[in-house]
């Protein structure tokens, strides 16, 4: 190792400073050279003195680079250096001048934004804390405005498309009125405003495109069913597609009974079905005798079409991809209303889903159950199961969730198919337990939930799987194996497939791991019941990325911007429509 040594003196004294690796530098110091030094200070123990070791060093300029400034730190490579790069990017700033400015001066003002030509000097080699500020406001509402503004661009330009096809829609309040009059319960102020803003959208004449948002258990289906009623009503074909043939089902029997009084039973189209059953509801789709179709992917064939299809509904539309819900918007144009169990706070929403309008179900139906919720360390597992068993003598039903299907030589977590075995064996033997997993063959998990549902089965051992959709009223207990496996918004969704009916319900987690962070987590999911809430904790501890897997959303990795900044995300959406709605005029 080549070691270097110099020394530093000013009217103040002198150190000493070593370098190791660095023999050009002997070429270059020569004495009397004034020069710029930052770095840290270390005690050299073997010779009880203060020395600089491997400090950055500049011989003094008329403006510094390297030291004596705010100096730019970039992402480095094994030959890509932070100095090399700002060594090569100095010379170039004055060319910043000539980019031009494409936002308009009343903006700029408004939000008091910096130039554009500034921001990118300022951003790189800032003269003061508050111009590299400003500099990354002005570039951090570039890109929200920029993401906002090609989400609006398409919503226009798809709605103009459209406009040769349209699907406008007659209001007919009495039908509305009749509906909500049908159900053996009240809707809330969130519902109401809900189906208002989406009826009123169905008779403009260009399509809907709206995001109907809302917490496990806020009444989404109805609100979905009320739409659906009123396009049926109106002459017009609807679909509804969901991820999960398990979650087609379940909607099948909701809707089938929902629109009973109206004389509409909705058909089902799933992948279990045989080629025959399949061809058979694919003619009556293209004749126009089926009026109302639930699917999953299977209705996205090549094979499929529709006589008039008027209103799709996607629900858990996160689940489905850009391309997929494409392909829906090829059938005719139809009105889109997408569903979400996953609260998103609405200035993230604007981001994620800035082509969507959006209606937020923020409150629930009266009687909806509060779950209890408790972390359960495992020196009182013994004592939880006794529990679990006594609860389900009493005629209860319980959940059991495990993050993987198989165990696995790397992970020291528990997994569904061994630990089914051992709890039917060792655990619960008087017991029914069922098994269902995400590779289990169709036929067999529909025959599983089925057996659930009619309490057949008092302990369901599943994955993910039942994350969303599942309703068995009698099921009263949801224990999370692993839960630091899974993030808060998904431990709500378990969460949510009880308290649904006026008994008393429970939510166990028992975490494998065991640390201060994962803890901050879990004791959120106890505290509050609120889906909303839990969202906007699980994005200050993990980051939009990890919550709603931004990565697959299509939106580019922001260099400046941040998801969870709702005051620019909003001044920017605002400049966006601005803007659009003058090029429209």
């Amino acid at each position: 190792m080549q070691v270097t040594t110099a020394l530093l003196s000013d009217e103040s004294g002198s150190i000493e400073i070593v370098w190791f690796n660095q023999a050009y530098l002997s070429k270059t110091l020569f004495p009397g050279t004034e020069v710029m030094v930052s770095g840290k200070v270390k005690y050299d123990k073997k010779h009880s003195k203060i020395i600089f070791q491997n400090p950055d060093i500049e011989i003094i300029k008329p403006e510094q680079i390297h030291t004596a400034r705010i100096v730019p730190i970039y992402h480095e490579t094994e030959r890509i250096s932070s100095k090399w790069i700002r060594e090569k990017l100095f010379p170039l700033l004055p060319f910043a001048e000539y980019f031009p400015e494409y936002l308009p001066e009343e903006i700029l003002k408004k939000y008091r934004l910096l130039p554009y030509s500034q921001a990118v000097r300022n951003v790189h080699f800032p003269t003061s804390e508050k111009t590299l500020e400003e500099a990354k406001k002005r570039l951090s509402f570039d890109e929200l405005f920029l993401l906002q503004f090609a989400a609006l661009q398409r919503r226009y330009m798809w709605r103009k498309l459209a406009q040769k096809n349209q699907k406008q829609m007659l209001v007919d309040w009495e039908l509305t009125k009749s509906f909500t009059s049908s159900l053996p319960w009240s809707l809330t102020k969130a519902q109401k405003k809900a189906i208002y803003e989406i009826i009123n959208d169905l008779a403009r004449p260009f399509p809907m495109s709206r995001l109907l948002e809302g917490d496990t258990g806020s009444g989404k289906t109805v609100v979905a069913a009320a739409a659906l009623l009123h396009a049926i009503k109106t002459g017009f074909q609807v679909c509804l597609l969901a991820p999960t043939e398990i979650l087609a089902r379940q909607h099948f029997k909701t809707f089938s009974k929902l629109l009973s009084k109206f004389e509409i039973k909705p058909e089902i189209l799933v992948g279990a079905m045989t080629d025959k059953e399949k061809n058979a509801v694919i003619q009556k789709l293209k004749t126009g005798e089926i009026k109302f179709i639930i699917g999953t992917h299977a209705l996205l064939q090549n094979s499929v079409s529709f006589k008039n299809l008027g209103l799709a509904v996607i629900d858990e539309q996160h689940r489905f991809g850009v391309r997929q819900r494409e392909i829906l918007k090829s059938y005719g144009s139809p009105h889109i209303l997408s569903l979400t169990a996953t609260p998103i706070p609405r200035t993230l929403a604007l981001i994620l889903y800035g082509d969507q309008d959006l209606s937020v179900l923020d409150e629930m139906p009266e009687g909806r159950q509060k779950v209890l919720t408790r972390i359960v360390p495992e020196e009182k597992r013994q004592k939880a199961y006794k529990w679990i068993g006594n609860e389900i003598k009493q005629g209860r039903q319980a959940f059991i969730i495990f993050p993987l299907i198989e165990e696995s030589p790397e992970l020291e977590i528990k997994a569904a198919v061994q630990e089914f075995i051992r709890l039917k064996e060792e655990t619960f033997p008087k017991l029914k337990l069922g098994l269902l997993h995400g590779q289990m063959p169709t036929v067999e998990k529909a025959e599983i939930m089925n057996s659930f549902s009619a309490g057949e089965i008092q302990i369901l051992v599943s994955t993910a799987v039942v994350e969303v959709g599942v309703d068995v009223p009698n099921a009263t207990i949801m224990m999370i194996e692993g839960a630091e496996r899974f993030g808060l918004a998904q431990l709500h969704q378990f969460r949510g497939r009880v308290g649904r009916s006026d008994q008393k319900s429970y939510c166990f987690l028992f975490p494998t791991l065991q640390n201060p962070q994962i803890f901050q987590r879990l004791h959120a999911l106890e505290k509050y019941n609120s889906g909303f809430r839990l969202a906007e904790i699980d994005l200050q501890l993990r980051g939009p990325g990890a919550v709603y897997g931004t990565a697959q959303s299509g939106i580019p990795d922001l260099k400046m911007a941040n998801l969870t900044d709702s005051i620019t995300i909003k001044e920017a959406r605002e400049t966006a429509e601005m803007i659009i709605e003058k090029t429209r005029n």
